[in-house]
């Protein structure tokens, strides 16, 4: 079973296309250093009347969008590793100063495959 790194990240619409810039680069490097797998989904069907929809837990404000996002690794053990070299990789210091999201609303986690489907 896999190992998933999951994101959710309010993004402003208008900033959406720095946004994807910025994630095509880190997608890049990911994959670089070892990942099996990086998706960044921007929200297009967030209006659902059933559960907790993702507008209303990460509390998005009308102009802006969620971006869902996942890394695919082989283990936990790999994961650690990839972020390790990732974190070394001297094009995740070029970070924009200003950030074309709001880092403090994002939500993140670790997490062991319970099904996986292939």
């Amino acid at each position: 079973m896999k190992y998933v790194d999951g994101f959710v990240v309010p993004v402003p619409k208008k900033n959406l296309k720095a946004y994807a810039k910025m994630a095509a680069l880190g997608g890049k490097i990911w994959m670089e250093h070892g990942a099996l797998e990086y998706f960044e989904c921007a929200g297009d069907d967030l209006d659902v009347k059933y559960g907790m929809p993702f507008k209303k837990g990460i509390k998005l404000k009308p102009s802006e969008t969620v971006v869902f996002a996942f890394i695919v690794y082989k283990s936990r053990a790999h994961r650690d590793q990839v972020n390790a070299k990732v974190m070394k990789d001297p094009r995740m210091h070029s970070a924009p100063k200003d950030m074309p999201f709001d880092c403090q609303r994002m939500m993140w986690g670790g997490f062991k495959t319970l099904v996986e489907h292939s």
